[in-house]
């Protein structure tokens, strides 16, 4: 019966068990992983079970990280993602969430754009850390992606984007999150977008500030190639703030649409 055992194959006897295997590979592991989820009693094998064997405080080789990254995604799911190439304008609430959580997926390639620096008002919402304040956005999300998932390629430029140099950063990507602040350049980049690049799919946001229902906040397709995130209504003023809870929940659902959208999925 063959099985795999951080990612190498072996030839067992039917009705092997887990703990039989880690006693014969590795007997000092601490941490038995089978098919993705850690188990605590001892399990009997079964043909092409994957096994990962991990001593705590012991540093996993390149190979094996990235194993464990991925391990808990459907079957099939990972090579697409790891194909995938996505740009997000803007690294603010919005986009530094979204960049995180498309890195802990494993996108093959992120695309991030921004020309701002950390501030310490940002710490309340964004990614960012205070050891970040005072850096260009784009390199201090690049080290918390690095710090999350080493295996993404990070492509970043410090760019403030209008509509002259749209079509030239956008060109080599399908999937754009709009990540702004500024209802100004969030127009902007949509609207160049829809007119002169209508193949490109877009996934903006609007109304996302206060402490309103997390319910109110949902993905919306808007056209082919358009989705909104939000409630479409709140927008950030004195009284009504932008805040970690319902930015973070925002942000996911751009996340989640673009993940969608990867695997051939669209909203109704």
């Amino acid at each position: 019966m063959i099985i795999y055992v951080n990612q190498k194959k072996y030839n067992i006897e039917p009705n092997t068990t887990a703990y039989r295997v880690r006693d014969f590979i590795k007997k000092d592991a601490d941490v038995i992983i089978l098919n993705g989820f850690i188990i605590n009693k001892d399990t009997t094998l079964n043909e092409s079970d994957d096994i990962t064997l991990i001593k705590k405080g012991e540093q996993p080789s390149k190979a094996e990280l990235e194993h464990l990254l991925v391990s808990r995604h459907t079957p099939n799911v990972h090579e697409k993602i790891k194909k995938s190439k996505v740009a997000i304008a803007g690294l603010g609430g919005l986009g530094s969430n979204i960049a995180v959580s498309l890195a802990r997926i494993g996108i093959g390639k992120l695309l991030l754009f921004d020309f701002d620096v950390v501030e310490p008002s940002n710490l309340n919402r964004q990614q960012y850390f205070v050891k970040h304040i005072g850096m260009n956005k784009t390199d201090a999300i690049k080290d918390i992606i690095y710090q999350c998932n080493p295996f993404v390629d990070v492509y970043t430029q410090n760019i403030f984007i209008d509509k002259n140099n749209i079509k030239d950063i956008f060109e080599d990507v399908e999937i754009i999150v709009e990540a702004f602040d500024n209802p100004k350049s969030k127009a902007i980049l949509v609207n160049t977008i829809l007119s002169e690049m209508p193949e490109k799919k877009v996934i903006a946001a609007s109304g996302l500030a206060g402490y309103f229902s997390s319910n109110s906040i949902i993905t919306q397709k808007i056209k082919d190639n358009l989705y909104i995130v939000g409630d479409n209504k709140s927008e950030s003023k004195p009284g009504c703030g932008l805040m970690a809870p319902r930015v973070g929940i925002a942000a996911n659902h751009q996340a989640n649409m673009v993940l969608r959208l990867i695997l051939g999925e669209q909203e109704t």
